[in-house]
């Protein structure tokens, strides 16, 4: 078993954040998302592909911000770009140029893209996407699956959400046409949008790639029913292709919605899709924020595309990736774990499988713990990340450290 990091300034700022907000910070950041008293609570710093807490401790950062960081911490050219619009001023009562050019970007890149909106996070986008389809439609059911954000119309925690409005969201499973055809016929003539995360990525299980004819069937499904069908492409979107999923699977939604590593972790998302579709937001359907114009995430953006574009980077993370997933699941399979290896090559994950004695749950524990004591920083209910700043040696390391940690497990829980 490895020694336990020392994390005491992380704690001490952890008891101090207790006071000053509830449960010290929001959401998928609070400590019970990892492992509690093995992991920091506070970064200091990161470089490429690596972090270093308050404490001083070093990690490779597989987690990468929970998927914004495409490139790396620090990118000095996107860096460098957004000081340089700062000196123009970036808040205004107006729009700037740059603003278009980003559009243009966009619309360039995105198949089902004719026209795009500029929003600052990932609920804004898919928010706007919905309200979009209602007011095109004139329909209020919507039929998800996936993560969306955290407005009331799809959030998982159901406090304070009035009833009436999450009734009008219904769950359907992904890979399953039956479920959904059912679904669309139940509610036939009142479903305004079926939204979906291209690739399935359920916490804490594994990642489902579409089977084959599944998006196509999808679409087939929502033209038949006069449904629209939007993307959810948040994480998915500039990772496994500038376009994203719908471009490598070459099947093209009604809207999408793109954001994460759209600038590198600055933050910004954005709404695309058909003309016809999007020109609601002209005068029927209102979308609006003070801070949604502001250029400097714009410039980010802007620049983050130039790079991956430029330097090639989808490719260079599939072809590290690859390599990653293919070690990963002989590292798995040496262990003898009842674990499952998921994902494709920018987002691998590693699950431990049910069982009805509990123990994937310690297993699980163990693992993660042993990761985190050697270097490496992986989250136990959400798919880690490949980055183009991640070295073959950072990728060694972690095959390694996955490695050690398997075989601890083994050893403690069995």
């Amino acid at each position: 078993m490895s020694e336990r990091l020392n994390l005491r300034r992380s704690m001490e700022l952890y008891e101090e954040a207790k006071r000053l907000c509830p449960g010290g910070m929001l959401g998928i950041r609070r400590p019970y998302n990892f492992v509690e008293g093995e992991y920091p609570i506070f970064i200091e710093r990161g470089r490429g592909g690596h972090i270093i807490d308050v404490d001083g401790n070093e990690y490779i950062d597989m987690l990468c911000s929970y998927g914004p960081l495409i490139l790396g911490h620090c990118e000095r050219e996107i860096d460098d770009a957004v000081v340089a619009q700062m000196a123009k001023g970036f808040c205004f009562s107006l729009i700037q140029p740059v603003q278009n050019e980003l559009e243009k970007r966009l619309i360039e890149l995105i198949p089902c893209a004719e026209m795009a909106i500029i929003v600052k996070t990932g609920t804004d986008a898919t928010s706007a996407a919905v309200r979009i389809a209602r007011g095109y439609t004139g329909r209020d059911k919507i039929l998800r699956c996936g993560y969306h954000g955290w407005a009331d119309w799809c959030v998982e925690v159901k406090g304070g959400v009035p009833k009436h409005v999450s009734d009008d969201t219904i769950e359907f499973r992904y890979n399953d046409l039956d479920e959904l055809e059912r679904l669309l016929e139940e509610n036939r003539g009142r479903v305004a949008a079926v939204i979906m995360t291209p690739i399935a990525h359920p916490t804490a299980q594994p990642i489902e790639e579409p089977r084959s004819g599944y998006l196509e069937g999808v679409r087939e499904l929502t033209k038949r029913h006069g449904v629209l069908l939007i993307f959810d492409e948040i994480r998915t979107g500039f990772r496994v292709s500038l376009g994203g999923a719908q471009e490598m699977y070459k099947v093209t939604p009604d809207l999408a919605c793109f954001g994460k590593a759209m600038a590198n972790g600055y933050p910004i998302s954005a709404v695309v899709g058909k003309a016809e579709i999007m020109k609601v937001v002209e005068k029927e359907v209102f979308i609006s924020s003070t801070f949604f114009p502001n250029s400097l995430e714009i410039v980010a953006a802007l620049k983050t595309i130039e790079i991956l574009k430029r330097d090639d980077v989808p490719a260079s993370i599939w072809k590290k990736g690859s390599s990653f997933l293919s070690r990963l699941k002989e590292v798995a399979k040496a262990s003898r774990l009842p674990v499952t290896v998921s994902g494709i090559p920018p987002m691998p994950y590693l699950t431990f499988d049910k069982d009805e004695q509990g123990l994937y749950k310690e297993r699980r524990r163990r693992f993660y713990t042993e990761a985190i004591r050697r270097g490496l920083f992986i989250q136990p209910y959400h798919h880690w990340y490949i980055c183009y700043r991640h070295t073959d040696e950072d990728l060694d390391s972690a095959i390694s450290i996955i490695e050690e940690a398997l075989l601890v497990t083994s050893k403690e829980v069995g």
